[in-house]
């Protein structure tokens, strides 16, 4: 009854070592020595303008949410299509109130202003 565990004992065995043996090979060959570069928040080269934990401004995640839902919104699309002569003149109809709704929901983020950049 215990034979069938070996194998999974093994893996589990052999995963571990190869865990531990990868971080005692990288605690000795790293570097311990800092510098200016290394201790800046960003790597790139370029000097940091502003504070890493500054605001951004709630149209930048407006315009987020808005790309997501719009975006989920035509992953609907692909189903429809992969089944369209199934569905025959009952899918068009659905799928034309559904983009119907989706161009209603655009015209009316698009009035309020939600899509301006500045």
């Amino acid at each position: 009854m215990l034979e069938v565990y070996i194998p999974v004992l093994l893996f589990v065995l052999v995963a571990v070592a190869v865990a531990v043996g990868i971080l005692m090979f990288t605690s000795l060959i790293k570097s311990s020595k800092y510098n200016k570069v290394k201790l800046q928040p960003y790597e790139c080269g370029i000097e940091p303008d502003t504070d890493a934990r500054g605001r951004y401004s709630i149209r930048y995640y407006l315009i987020g949410m808005l790309f997501v839902i719009f975006d989920v919104e035509t992953v609907f699309m692909f189903p429809w299509a992969v089944i369209m002569d199934e569905l025959l003149l009952f899918g068009l109809i659905e799928m034309l109130v559904f983009l119907f709704i989706l161009v209603i929901g655009y015209v009316y983020a698009w009035r309020k202003g939600a899509l301006e950049w500045v």
